[in-house]
């Protein structure tokens, strides 16, 4: 092997080519990227962004202002063969630049100016630098075995002209290999890539090398110290990673946001992104985006008010009263519409709103709606005028009913969390509307699942979920699904902007197409659409927010608190091992009980499965011929 050309600086005047790859499952090109390629064409001769897969017309529009080549390719290979594909594109131009910046669009970003860190780089004599790195692991985290080196991170490696015109280079990616799947780009490409080139005598150096931080991977765990030092990309992984992981390492994506949002960077891009791209619950919980509202006013500006709609289903119109109570608290000017079942009931409430004290009237309109589908068919079917009208900035939608299988505390507990946490009062409602006065991307509020007089968390989307899954795909809604719970406004009860709602109500649902009521479970419509009111909203690009009043939050902490200590207290490990421990051991009753055992063992007596598993191999096999040998003798040997 020949030693490389020597590594030189980025030459006064030189001239940059920035690979850019994007992927989006629709086509598009979410704001964030136009964004961030505006910032890097002013370091950049040349920019190319490759597109894995399609690109709706809508998306090259948006790509063509800040770019100089589009290339669209096959989705495949991921980032990597991508890169691969550009290069094999520039082809011999590539000798026309002094260095080549392979990047792509998984973070967000100028937080920090570029300029700092391609000044500073430029001035250091290497063949190829990184923004930040990975140290070394043993055991390798993705194999469980051997080794995980130290790596320069594939999302940003900017290599100079000495060594991607170096045989080495050509033949690295001639030679590369296929990638399948995700393990494969890291474990075949972004683990080795370092080593291949630095093995080849080419140097290497890092902007924010993590011996610099408190952890091996600064770029998931310390992004805000990154920041603060100047990095200028956040990486997105840290709003959609395993929230119990990130828990694990005390990571805190709400301050980050907070911080990023002070730097100046337009957050409504990120918002706008994350809401479309990653499931709801894991980003509410990432993100940390349970808002806890005093009920004084602290930031609505009255110079900008809402124009605002109350939709209220009131089957009972004994419960009117109820209703009004709640709405009384709003303190905003408003348009209330009710939604009931007959004639006789719209009469009765009715005269009770127009027998209000002058002082509480306001526009109202009683609507008489079918029974069936309750308040999801009245207010997507009974009040679609409503939605999507345009005469309203945000609706409000609430009812009476409560759960009638409940005992009564639960129920009243129910009406509190449900009410309560929606309008509390004149000077909390001030506050939730400040959320939506600060946020344009925020599309919906509501209260977080409730847990008291319930059995609901674990279970939110139980046998909801295959028809969900099939009304989602019919209505274009591709928000990836949270795998136990939805985050929704699950007891039906929300704020939102109605353009939020918009992948929903396109369709014109009809009171037939909700199911009649039935002692069986299943999957009825009502609750169906409840469920998918904020994948509709991220579809939209709009995110939601949790909200709780500070008694709520009181109560629901140390509740929460005191059941999940109970829960963790017979299972070994961290959150994410007790979460693991108990996923992986399923129900006993359902024939896991040996599943059970073992992962008992193997959590807390590891030394006893190395010892006994040699002896249990030949019982397993035994057993097993066991076994096939009665089923030939009792089916005559049909399988």
């Amino acid at each position: 092997m020949t030693s490389p050309t020597p590594a030189s600086v980025f030459p006064v005047g030189g001239r940059r080519l920035v690979v850019y790859v994007v992927f989006d499952r629709r086509g598009g090109v979410d704001g964030f990227v136009p964004h961030a390629l505006a910032g890097l064409r002013e370091h950049a001769a040349h920019v190319l962004v490759v597109v894995n897969g399609s690109l709706s017309e809508e998306g090259r529009a948006a790509l063509v202002p800040v770019s100089d080549e589009i290339l669209v390719r096959e989705n495949s290979g991921f980032d990597i063969w991508a890169h691969k594909d550009a290069l094999d594109h520039v082809g011999d131009r590539i000798a026309e630049f002094d260095e080549v910046l392979l990047t792509n669009d998984t973070w967000f970003g100028p937080v920090r100016p570029y300029g700092a860190v391609f000044d500073r780089m430029g001035e250091r004599s290497v063949h190829f630098w990184g923004m930040t790195d990975h140290a070394r692991e043993e055991p390798n985290p993705f194999t469980g075995k051997g080794v995980l080196p130290y790596h320069l991170q594939s999302f940003w490696i900017a290599v100079r002209r000495e060594m991607f015109l170096s045989e080495e280079w050509a033949r690295y990616w001639r030679e590369l290999a296929e990638m399948p799947d995700y393990f494969d780009a890291v474990l075949k490409h972004e683990a080795v890539f370092t080593e291949v080139f630095a093995g080849h005598g080419f140097v290497h150096d890092v902007a924010y090398p993590s011996a610099d931080y408190p952890t091996d991977h600064p770029a998931l765990f310390n992004a805000d110290l990154l920041l603060a030092d100047g990095c200028p990309l956040l990486k997105r992984r840290q709003f959609f990673h395993y929230p119990p992981y990130l828990d694990r390492h005390a990571v805190i994506g709400r301050r980050v946001v907070r911080e990023v949002a002070d730097y100046g960077y337009p957050v409504d891009l990120l918002w706008q992104n994350l809401a479309r791209n990653v499931a709801p619950k894991t980003l509410n919980a990432d993100a940390g985006m349970l808002e806890v509202l005093p009920d004084v006013d602290t930031g609505y500006d009255p110079a900008r008010p809402f124009r605002i709609a109350v939709i209220a289903h009131v089957p009972d119109p004994a419960r009117i009263d109820d209703i009004l109570a709640t709405v009384g608290r709003l303190g905003q000017e408003h348009v209330l519409f009710v939604s009931t079942h007959d004639e006789a009931g719209a009469a009765r409430i009715r005269l009770r709103l127009d027998e209000a004290p002058a002082a509480e009237r306001l526009r109202h309109e009683v609507r008489i709606v079918p029974s069936l589908g309750r308040d999801m068919s009245a207010f997507f079917v009974g009040m679609r005028d409503v939605l999507v009208g345009g005469e309203f900035d945000l609706v409000v939608k609430i009812h009476s009913r409560v759960p009638k299988k409940r005992s009564a505390n639960a129920q009243r507990y129910f009406w509190r969390h449900q009410t309560d946490n929606l309008m509390a009062g004149p000077g909390y409602v001030a506050n939730v509307l400040a959320l939506f006065q600060r946020e344009p991307g925020l599309g919906i509020v509501m209260p977080p699942m409730i847990h008291l007089g319930y059995a609901t968390p674990g279970k939110g989307w139980d046998y909801y979920l295959p028809r969900a899954k099939r009304i989602a795909a019919d209505l274009g809604i591709q928000v990836p699904f949270d795998g136990v719970s939805p985050l929704a406004p699950l007891g039906g009860m929300w704020i939102c902007r109605p353009e939020a709602l918009e992948p929903i109500t396109r369709h014109e649902w009809q009171v037939t197409e909700f199911d009649k009521p039935t002692k069986r479970r299943r999957a009825d419509l009502a609750r169906v659409l409840e469920r998918l009111v904020v994948y509709g909203a991220g579809e939209a690009g709009y995110h939601a927010r949790t909200i709780l009043t500070p008694e709520h939050a009181g109560i629901s902490h140390v509740s929460m608190e005191y059941k999940l200590d109970q829960l963790a207290s017979t299972t070994p490990g961290y959150p994410i091992e007790q979460i693991q421990f108990l996923q992986r051991a399923g129900w006993v009753n359902k024939g896991r009980a040996l599943d059970l055992l073992r992962m008992y063992v193997r959590l807390n007596h590891p030394g006893i499965v190395s010892r006994v598993r040699p002896v249990l191999r030949p019982v397993r096999r035994a057993v097993g011929h066991g076994i096939r040998f009665v089923r030939r003798l009792v089916t005559g040997g049909r399988s």
